[in-house]
């Protein structure tokens, strides 16, 4: 074993046996770990987006019990939303899905980018807060390695990731509950302690309505409170986790998801509404130096006994250190497969919807981890940079999915029963955060909300350059088509005579990659150039387990029947051209592997095979080529050629 592979068996892990048949079951997630993969994101949001709803309310934080009334009503609405996508969608796909599905391919593609960035940056603000906490702790002198810690940890999170979804999520279980332990008690225990406050805050909220509504009327109360509940939005992101990450949920996923969902949404809505009830009952006030959540914890605790009310706060806030590091996740669990679901609708390089041996979209989070690590860097690690930035883009998915719903259940409401009422919901979601989104863009686009919308134009205009470049690859090789065309009309005839194999002739393995153009066109150049010299003919095809295909045992056991059943097609075609032939085929993730594999058994059976792969060649080659096609046949070539075996690379200019 070589050193690279060593040190891949060690940091990685070593490659999964795609035999096995429970292989599902060991890599997918119950609800339970769902939630603190994909909630987390949501749940770290009380670590600040209460805080900035409750300071937006300035000398008016009596109105701070509307705000969160409306605010945990928003968490349940957009659950409630998501769920109903889920129910419609339980493949997964979430908003890009959806949009691209409910209204048209290339507003899903907007959806998807704005994703893509809001996931990006929900990376680097999780990790940049979560630095920002756990040197909060530490002394001063070690705040200038605050950056080169957070950029670790981004790293840290990338390699964790590309070991597996199950090995991600497991070692952050602990620091999840934690959190909601240490954070529900707080809660519980400032309303108990002071029940009899409550109707005393009630009298207090409106009579602070009565007052500002006589200096600035009813519209000047509505515009305060709307205005702290869009400057709070923060809570809201990460909700829609749930629904792009169903690929990596146990099944059934529908119930899983359903019920991921709920625990999100509850546990979100409790924590957020709880905490600035909290700061109400406890009469919490800003310092600079300090959060809101800090000052309620050593609030709560000032009359304990010494060492059990420090270390209370200690561990609550270490807790909430630890959560917006582990909040990273989303980004991690939900970008690739963004990406990866874009990637086979050809908006990004193929090569994103390609799973490591590890069965993981493995570019996808190498992607989404060299973003982020850029984008900390290049913000310094700053938090109130990154929040202005962060937010827009999640709310623009949000009012895309929910047009897209509304349509569709407008479109059914003679076939569903309920339509009106998954209207309703999907409708009311709608205004919320198309209200929301506009909201957030108007107060943050002057503070540098607008790079967040040019970056996200950028990579629209990016994937439409893509795609445009797929579809015109794509019109080159139907000029192939009347190769597959003829070859047809030979496979329907049965073979005169059933050729023998000749194990001592010259025998020529040709790789292909389905019954197509590309494939007949390298067979057809090696009759053409070498004539009846080869009396073998071996057809070697891999069947490659990408995001698309990797759904279930079912979906594996489909691209098995369909790979035989290509080169059955390749087999008989040759048979009735007088010709000896076999097929031989693996099922795998990396190409390169399987055919070196296959390689080493067709050549021990037939010595001196030849091999040979069709090559695409463009009119004039450009960077944007070469990264958009694997050129995996070269890689190949280099392998084979390693071993002796002769390799020959055939171009295919069309």
């Amino acid at each position: 074993m070589g050193i690279r592979k060593t040190l891949k068996n060690i940091f990685v892990g070593k490659a999964r046996n795609l035999e096995d048949r429970n292989i599902f079951q060991h890599i997918s997630l119950i609800a339970l770990f769902a939630w603190v993969g994909l909630g987390a994101d949501g749940l770290s949001s009380s670590c600040y987006g209460p805080e900035q709803a409750f300071i937006a309310l300035g000398e008016h934080k009596f109105l701070g019990i509307f705000v969160a009334i409306l605010t945990a009503l928003t968490v349940f609405l957009i659950s409630a939303s998501y769920e109903q996508i889920i129910e419609l969608f339980p493949t997964g796909g979430g908003g890009y899905l959806v949009a691209s599905k409910l209204i048209n391919p290339t507003v899903g593609m907007v959806a998807g980018c704005a994703l893509l960035i809001d996931f990006v940056l929900t990376i680097a603000i999780s990790v940049a807060s979560g630095t920002d906490a756990i040197f909060s702790f530490l002394p001063a002198g070690w705040l200038e390695y605050r950056l080169d810690f957070a950029l670790l940890g981004v790293f840290g999170l990338m390699l964790l990731n590309m070991r597996g979804v199950k090995e991600s999520v497991i070692p952050l279980v602990p620091l999840f509950l934690t959190f909601l332990v240490t954070h529900s008690f707080t809660i519980i225990y400032s309303l108990a302690t002071h029940v009899d406050q409550l109707p005393q805050i009630i009298n207090s909220s409106m009579g602070d309505i009565e007052n500002t509504r006589s200096q600035i009327g009813l519209f000047g109360v509505l515009f305060i409170i709307l205005r702290a509940y869009s400057l709070g939005a923060g809570t809201f992101t990460g909700i829609e986790a749930v629904s792009n990450g169903l690929s990596i949920l146990r099944e059934p996923r529908e119930q899983t998801g359903k019920l991921t969902m709920r625990y999100m949404s509850f546990s979100l809505a409790f924590t957020v509404a709880g905490l600035m009830l909290a700061y109400l009952l406890f009469d919490i006030g800003s310092q600079p130096t300090k959060t809101l959540n800090a000052v309620l914890f050593e609030n709560m605790t000032a009359f304990w006994p010494v060492p059990w009310g420090q270390t209370f706060v200690l561990v609550t806030l270490v807790s909430e250190a630890m959560l917006l590091l582990v909040a990273a996740q989303a980004g991690f669990l939900g970008g690739p497969a963004v990406l990866a679901n874009m990637a086979l609708d050809r908006w990004m390089p193929s090569r994103f919807s390609s799973l490591s041996d590890r069965l993981v979209t493995q570019n996808g989070v190498i992607l989404m981890g060299l973003a982020a690590l850029i984008t900390v860097a290049a913000t310094q690690g700053s938090v109130h940079l990154l929040v202005v930035l962060y937010s827009i883009n999640v709310f623009i998915t949000f009012c895309l999915s929910q047009t897209g719903m509304v349509r569709h259940w407008w479109s059914v409401r003679n076939e569903e029963k309920r339509w009106l009422q998954k209207i309703l919901i999907n409708g009311l979601g709608l205004l919320l955060t198309t209200f929301i989104l506009i909201s957030v863009i108007v107060l943050k686009f002057n503070q540098g909300g607008w790079i967040t919308l040019l970056l996200t134009s950028f990579l629209v205009l990016i994937a439409i350059l893509i795609r445009r470049h797929y579809r015109f690859t794509l019109k080159m090789l139907r000029r192939l088509n009347p190769l597959v065309e003829t070859a047809w009309a030979t496979i329907n005839k049965a073979p005169d005579k059933e050729p023998a194999m000749e194990p001592g002739a010259k025998t020529a393995v040709i790789l292909v990659n389905g019954f197509n153009g590309l494939g007949l066109h390298t067979l057809m150049a090696v009759i053409r150039m070498f004539g009846k010299e080869f009396k073998n003919i071996i057809f070697l095809q891999i069947g490659v387990i990408n995001a698309g295909n990797f759904k279930g045992i079912k979906e594996v056991d489909h691209l098995k029947s369909a790979v035989k059943k290509d080169l059955t097609r390749y087999v008989t075609f040759m048979k009735n051209n007088g010709y000896y032939a076999e097929g031989c085929c693996r099922i795998g993730t990396e190409v390169t592997e399987e055919v070196e594999i296959l390689a080493d058994e067709v050549n021990h059976r037939f010595p001196g095979a030849v091999f040979f792969s069709g090559q695409l060649v463009f009119p004039q080659e450009t960077f944007a080529d070469r990264l958009l096609h694997n050129y995996t046949v070269f890689s190949i070539q280099r392998r084979l050629h390693q071993k002796g075996i002769p390799f020959i690379i055939l171009p295919i200019r069309v």
